[in-house]
């Protein structure tokens, strides 16, 4: 039955039912109408109307559930449909916007995977010119800097010394921004090394105390499942030292049935509502390209970022 016909039985129901009531019911009109006339007439009107608006809403329903999630889903949360149920027109529609979420999600997370893999060369090709151009060009003059302190007598020894510091440290820093564009040792000794370093470092630049537990039996991850599980640690150690204000950051990394469960939990000042900026909106769709499952919970206590990963990928996310 179209949406049409449905409207137009609801409404013959609601008049035919009137129409059978004033046949056989032993109600008269004066002319001119008394009150008690009127009363009944009004009242009549008055049911008519809720019934028709109580069976429009029966009807109708459908597509207020279908407005609801329309101004509600997102992309990034893949997995929200709507019931499909019964025959018709609302159903047709139902099944019609189902798929287009579902081609949309696909769409979305390819294309996602394409821009994130750019930014990830991108990222490797800047830190390898960090390291091979500005990183010789800074020992070199950090070396001419010594040899000239070597030679040089009092007072100018020491500000050649001092110019020698201040180059140390900026190179430091340029070692430690290719550290993080491009996790080397995770190439070369995997996730759990890499994190290890990585919380370390965390810990040493930020003075906040990093805790680790990583399970001994995890399932062998391929590379790009890896680079997700250690961008999210990333990003997560990173909010909790600008904007949580914490004290003690976790980090954990356990087999389940199945799947990985990366956890990064904090002890700061949490919100009750986690704000969703652009570090993680990047998480998020890093969570997508893999195929996982990113809840973030926020409260009073602290924060917890919570990423489930598949132990299989599918294969279409893989080549994204």
């Amino acid at each position: 039955m179209t949406l049409f016909w449905r409207i137009f039985a609801l409404n013959a129901v609601v008049l035919g039912s009137a129409t059978a009531l004033l046949l056989w019911a032993p109600v008269t009109v004066s002319v001119p109408v008394v009150l008690t006339e009127a009363v009944i007439l009004v009242g009549g009107l008055a049911v008519m109307l809720v019934a028709n608006a109580a069976l429009l809403r029966i009807g109708l329903a459908p597509l207020d559930r279908l407005t609801r999630l329309m101004t509600t889903v997102d992309l990034l949360r893949p997995g929200q449909r709507l019931t499909e149920s019964g025959r018709g027109e609302v159903a047709d529609l139902v099944r019609t916007f189902n798929a287009m979420l579902e081609r949309l999600e696909h769409e979305r997370a390819a294309s996602s995977g394409r821009v994130l893999l750019a930014q990830e060369a991108e990222r490797r090709r800047i830190a390898q010119e960090l390291h091979d151009e500005v990183g010789q060009t800074m020992t070199a003059v950090l070396l001419s800097l010594k040899r000239a302190a070597d030679e040089a007598g009092e007072p100018l020894r020491g500000e050649l010394q001092h110019a020698q510091e201040i180059t140390r440290g900026s190179l430091d820093e340029v070692r430690r921004l290719v550290r993080r564009l491009r996790p080397g040792v995770l190439e070369d000794l995997g996730l759990v090394s890499a994190l290890t370093s990585l919380t370390t470092e965390f810990a040493t630049h930020t003075g906040l105390r990093v805790q680790r537990r990583f399970d001994t039996g995890l399932p062998p991850l391929d590379q790009q499942t890896e680079l997700v599980l250690y961008r999210v640690v990333q990003e997560a150690l990173t909010n909790a030292a600008r904007h949580a204000e914490a004290g003690r950051v976790e980090v954990s990394l356990d087999r389940g049935e199945g799947e990985v469960v990366l956890a990064v939990t904090d002890d700061g000042r949490g919100s009750g509502i986690a704000r969703e900026g652009a570090g993680i909106r990047g998480m998020r769709e890093r969570a997508l390209l893999i195929g996982a499952t990113l809840d973030i919970r926020s409260s009073q206590s602290g924060t917890q970022v919570r990423l489930t990963v598949p132990d299989s990928v599918p294969d279409a996310r893989k080549q994204s």
